[in-house]
């Protein structure tokens, strides 16, 4: 594509005498498929409600101008452009800058999951380091072409463009969107906790076949998650407005935004620096700033004040904190939810663990007095953490005898209702998922091929799309992968189940990513593989750990892929081009997160032990053998 080539998309039927009929189908179907939405305006809705029900023919081109082409959601509109502005995508300089940040980000993302708390690097550090990085290249870098088998590639293409700055974004995203790979818990656990070790051979491919299941998957569901228009995705809204400020230095028209003259780049960098020397004082200067559990300091050896308002192993009553990494660290930042979803989690948390928890705590319910009221450990009938290897067998299995010998499984409060809440959730999005939206599912079936597009789609249109056989060979290349892994080794998991696992996965993906296409809510599926494998084969925690990552992670991995897709489709990159980059950077991402790690576990003296003094205690491994102990074992 030429690099200031510019593309926008006119259906020029406004001005047809048939178009009024043609607009009156698009908005009926606009209804219909948005008529539960909660993220539709109720402003948008009276003014569908007003097309649909005048017959001034005028007052219903005018709507349908607005509505159909551009996003009906204003967060989209303000956040996405309705044309497509060209420029360069696949140039080696993306290809570059998008693999340096992968494997940065893979790396520390890999070393920063070992440390309690888990700091993630979200692609948004990527997406800002990655801007000055590329404009350094468009202006150092020499103008000079490659010539590959007949392909003309430029080293230095010109201009450093938002399709090129989104590539390396997907490629951030697909690697360490979500943290580090989830494999690596397993392994972790594997290795740190239960003491055995299968090799690098079974890690890599471990690691690959679990990251690229969901790629393979991803594609089969775009026209559910990444087509409708009501699939919002609101983390790529962050993306793409970061994209604009970046890239856009025009300053706004004082009279059309009361009064504000600072356009968009000059407002981030203000907040940029802000943010960063604010750090200083939560991270280095007061760290007590982090965790403001001032009631705590009144009586610090008050068992019942700490267990109420501490805030590493209590409820925190009064959640106070003077730093964004504990708000936004595991949650994700609650700016980018919508405000529902946030008011959904906080009336959870109020019934949940600031009434029923001290409730069951001290009533003494399932001996909870002996133990922490919020803790991710599992205990013995002393109080002490569990020693799962006084219950096994020397080839790992569950040991009866033993068992019977030694002491049943206690858990903190906490963890005890967090297994049973993750229950409920599950099911529940699946009743969600059939009531508000099984309808446009299931016309989405029917009618494969012939989706109404909104104005993304019709811009998308004009590039090929994606063979569907390309993400089923990875689809089938990947599953060969996972029968070598369980198969190869002795992980103790058999042929069948592993089928069930990717069963699993494939159901729940589409109402797991309608919800965080809509809500940016993420509903795992860890709980539930474990209840299933448990089930179907006790006894062996090696094959529970890698059912619930196969049962889990294909489905969340494809979810991260998908909203990746969205972005992709927002900055109208074309879909073969986001395609390779997925995939490259995340094979790659996969060979780096085990190499570090395998550092890791070798160079960090007493690592994932709880005395470690830097705190490298692997938390998500701990978690992940606390649950094999729980469901693979007992």
């Amino acid at each position: 594509m030429a690099k200031d080539e510019s593309f926008a998309v006119t259906t020029g039927a406004m001005v047809d005498e048939t178009a009024p009929d043609e607009k009156l189908k698009q908005l009926r179907d606009l209804k219909n498929h948005h008529h539960w939405d909660p993220n539709m305006p109720e402003d948008v809705i009276k003014e569908l409600d007003e097309a649909l029900h005048t017959s001034d023919k005028h007052t219903q081109e005018v709507i349908a101008q607005e509505l159909l082409e551009n996003s009906p959601y204003p967060e989209v509109r303000s956040a996405v452009s309705n044309i497509d502005e060209g420029g360069s995508v696949n140039t080696i300089r993306a290809w570059v800058i998008g693999l340096l940040f992968a494997t940065i980000g893979s790396s520390l993302n890999m070393l920063f999951s070992m440390r309690q708390p888990y700091i993630i690097i979200p692609s948004y550090i990527a997406q800002v380091a990655a801007y000055p990085v590329g404009k350094a290249w468009e202006a150092w870098m020499p103008k000079y072409t490659f010539n590959f088998f007949g392909y003309k590639a430029e080293l230095n293409p010109g201009a450093f463009t938002k399709k090129e700055h989104t590539i390396t974004v997907i490629m951030a995203n697909a690697t360490y969107g979500g943290g580090a790979a989830y494999a690596t818990d397993v392994l972790l656990a594997q290795r740190a906790f239960y003491g055995q070790n299968f090799g690098w051979g079974f890690e890599i491919l471990m690691c690959i076949s679990t990251q690229m299941l969901g790629f393979g998957m991803a594609g089969f569901f775009t026209r559910f998650l990444v087509q409708p228009s009501a699939m919002i995705w609101p983390s790529t809204l962050i993306n793409t407005s970061l994209f604009t400020a970046l890239h856009d230095r025009t300053k706004p028209d004082p009279k059309s935004v009361a009064g504000w003259r600072i356009g968009k780049y000059q407002m981030f960098l203000y907040a940029m620096i802000g943010s960063f020397c604010w750090y200083w004082f939560p991270g280095y200067i007061a760290p007590f700033l982090s965790v403001f559990a001032w009631v705590t300091w009144i009586r610090p050896q008050n068992v019942v004040i700490n267990q109420l308002f501490g805030g590493v192993t209590g409820l925190s009553l009064i959640p106070m904190t003077f730093d964004w990494t504990q708000i936004s660290g595991f949650n994700w930042s609650p700016l980018i939810a919508p405000w529902y979803a946030i008011s959904n989690t906080m009336i959870g948390m109020f019934i949940w663990f600031w009434i029923v928890t001290p409730a069951i705590q001290y009533s003494n319910l399932f001996y909870a007095q002996h133990l922490p009221i919020s803790d991710s450990n599992s205990y013995d009938n002393t109080g002490k953490v569990y020693q799962v290897a006084k219950i096994l067998t020397p080839e790992f299995t569950f040991d009866n005898a033993k068992y019977s010998n030694y002491s049943p499984l206690f858990l903190s409060t906490t963890f005890m209702l967090a297994y049973g809440l993750s229950f409920a959730s599950i099911i529940a999005v699946l009743v969600e998922t059939g009531l508000f939206h099984g309808p446009d599912i299931w016309d989405r079936f029917r009618h494969v091929g012939k989706e109404e597009e909104d104005i993304h789609g019709r811009l998308m249109s004009r590039y090929a799309t994606v063979p569907i056989w390309w993400y089923l060979g990875v689809l089938l290349a990947m599953t060969a992968m996972g029968f070598g892994v369980i198969l190869g080794y002795p992980t103790h998991m058999s042929w069948w189940s592993f089928i069930i696992a990717l069963l699993i996965s494939a159901v729940w993906f589409v109402p797991i990513g309608i919800v965080k296409a809509a809500t940016n809510v993420d509903i795992g599926l860890n709980t539930i593989t474990e209840f299933i494998i448990g089930y179907m084969q006790p006894g062996k925690p090696m094959a529970m750990m890698l059912f619930k990552t196969y049962g889990y992670i294909s489905m969340y991995q494809g979810i991260y892929f998908t909203m990746d897709l969205k972005l992709g489709h927002y900055m109208k990159t074309p879909p073969r081009v986001t395609f390779m980059a997925q995939m490259v950077a995340c094979l790659w991402s996969s060979l780096v997160q085990i190499a570090t790690m395998n550092w890791a576990l070798g160079a960090i003296k007493d690592v994932c032990k709880q005395s470690q003094p830097n705190n490298f205690v692997c938390p998500n491994g701990r978690v992940f053998f606390n649950g094999s102990i729980i469901w693979g074992v007992i």
